[in-house]
């Protein structure tokens, strides 16, 4: 059994910055626990837009707290996220996030990532993985 905090994790290398400066990620549960996901504490500060595509991970994204419009940027499709509110990116979808207000948001991944990961020129997740168990 694992047990710990999002504010045990503040400040170690868990607590991944955005080289971008648009966002910063607490990852609770990454690949090394082995259990097929990942899961962590985004914020994405207000203000900012940042486009992303994960070509090799499934994100579920559920918003705690602030705003943002999320477009969906192969259709133009536009939807305000807000507190409650969760979007699945099913199908690999290029989007991006128009932050409105400081958004804080709860984000799973398959496969889970390393925490080594930051997005690439073209908004994409690197797949990483860790080393076999032995």
């Amino acid at each position: 059994m694992i047990v710990r905090s999002f504010k045990d994790i503040e400040g170690t290398d868990r607590h991944v910055k955005a080289a971008s400066g648009t966002w910063e990620s607490k990852r609770i549960v990454l690949a090394k626990e082995r259990v097929g996901f990942s899961v962590h504490e985004t914020i994405l500060y207000a203000g900012t837009e940042t486009s992303m595509w994960y070509a090799n991970h499934i994100e579920a994204v559920v918003c705690t707290k602030g705003e943002a419009e999320l477009t969906d940027d192969t259709t133009g499709e536009k939807y305000t996220i807000t507190p409650g509110t969760m979007y699945l990116l099913d199908g690999h979808e290029k989007h991006t996030m128009r932050i409105k207000e400081d958004f804080h948001c709860i984000c799973v991944f398959n496969p889970p990532v390393t925490g080594r990961e930051d997005h690439d020129e073209n908004g994409v997740y690197p797949l990483l993985t860790e080393p076999e168990a032995d």
